[in-house]
């Protein structure tokens, strides 16, 4: 088990975590964690990270987007198309990442090849968070444009957009998929997918910077606040509250594993801390082991190096088809202009979807731009004005 945490010091920090471990007299010794490696890729400043079951992948305000191999633990590379920070990462499974940043895209990226798949206009501000539902088939994403988008992945386009009346900064799907709350400040709003309308709200003290599900229907929540909180997304009960940290609370993660259901708490105070939770979320969790990276923690994740050993929150879904052949051939582009489509030139500024390796190897390039592709279409279109005639 390895925890990885960027932060404001452009370094990425990764440290192995062993388990408790029963002794002979059946007393459980504390869990361990040590140092392990650090990533100084990146020129400026960690605002995301995500992990599979080999790679993690970071953001930064840098604009661009490293991958580091946790197996070898080396760098593996970097994804270059984004304008504007890195806002939000997710992997869908070991196949796909998706990234979202302020210039308003969205990208779905093959996690095998590294290739980008789709570029996505997803908002007219900057995309400041989306979410994967279970099965892949849909997304969330908001922005600073006010707006809750829901994507089609099967078919790459927009399914539905809602106006909201400020600018929302987390969106998360439940563990079912059958609720969604969307964060903005201190309020986070309960929504049901079958309505897609507001069920109820929670408030937190101070604005949320953090949710992770723990169950279908309670919710763990940090803030700019040394405090978090459990709550439930039925009733909008506290359930609980523990003082978790020093300072304010920048990222959680939370998994379960064989008779563990733990939550992980990344602060500004440079600590990152394991709790152990327990059945009953009315009582607070018990502290299994604590890091301190003396650094200004931004965002977290939790890598195994066996992914069988690992039940994360979400429960396993099918990989999802988010390009079909036909899409990889030409994606439609949407009456609002939200798809582009393949084989059209970047706007003027906006850089090509490219894989830089570290050494210096061929540039895998998106194949969004690439000069084959474009004759291919050239030659198509002649012959089909040819025809015409």
């Amino acid at each position: 088990m390895e925890l990885v945490a960027g932060c404001y010091e452009q370094v990425l920090f990764g440290f192995a975590v062993h388990p408790e471990r029963k002794t002979s007299g059946g007393y459980e010794q504390k869990w361990t964690s040590v140092a392990d490696f650090t990533h100084h890729a990146h020129t400026a400043c960690l605002s995301a990270v995500a992990v599979n079951s080999r790679f993690v992948v970071t953001g930064s305000k840098d604009e661009t987007i490293h991958i580091y191999d946790m197996k070898k633990k080396i760098d593996h590379g970097a994804l270059v198309h984004h304008n504007g920070t890195i806002t939000c990462l997710k992997f869908h499974g070991n196949r796909h990442l998706i990234s979202g940043a302020e210039d308003g895209l969205i990208c779905v990226w093959d996690a095998k090849k590294w290739e980008c798949l789709k570029s996505i206009k997803a908002h007219k501000g900057p995309v400041t968070f989306f979410s994967i539902h279970p099965s892949g088939k849909l997304a969330l994403s908001v922005g600073t444009d006010k707006t809750l988008r829901t994507w089609n992945l099967v078919e790459g386009r927009s399914a539905f957009i809602k106006n909201i009346k400020q600018n929302a900064h987390i969106v998360e799907w439940s563990p079912k998929g059958e609720k969604y709350i969307v964060v903005v400040l201190n309020k986070i709003d309960v929504y049901r997918l079958d309505t897609a309308s507001v069920t109820g709200t929670i408030t937190n003290e101070k604005r949320v910077s953090s949710v992770t599900f723990l169950s279908e229907s309670v919710l763990a929540v940090g803030g700019d606040e040394e405090v978090v909180r459990f709550f439930d997304t039925d009733s909008l009960m506290c359930l609980c509250e523990f003082k978790a940290h020093e300072n304010r609370v920048k990222d959680m993660f939370s998994f379960e594993i064989p008779e563990h259901h733990v939550i992980v708490t990344a602060s500004s105070d440079g600590f990152i801390k394991m709790w152990k939770l327990k059945q009953d979320k009315k009582v607070p969790p018990s502290l299994l082991c604590e890091v301190d990276t003396k650094a200004r923690l931004t965002c977290l994740g939790v890598w195994l190096d066996s992914a069988t050993d690992l039940k994360e929150s979400l429960p396993p879904a099918a990989e999802p088809s988010l390009v079909s052949k036909e899409q990889s051939k030409s994606i439609k582009k949407e009456s609002g202009g939200v798809a582009q489509e393949e084989g059209r030139q970047p706007e003027p500024g906006m850089k090509k979807c490219a894989f830089t390796a570290v050494k210096k190897q061929p540039t895998k390039g998106s194949g969004l731009g690439s000069a084959k592709k474009r004759k291919m279409v050239e030659t198509l279109e002649k012959k089909r004005k040819k025809k015409k005639i």
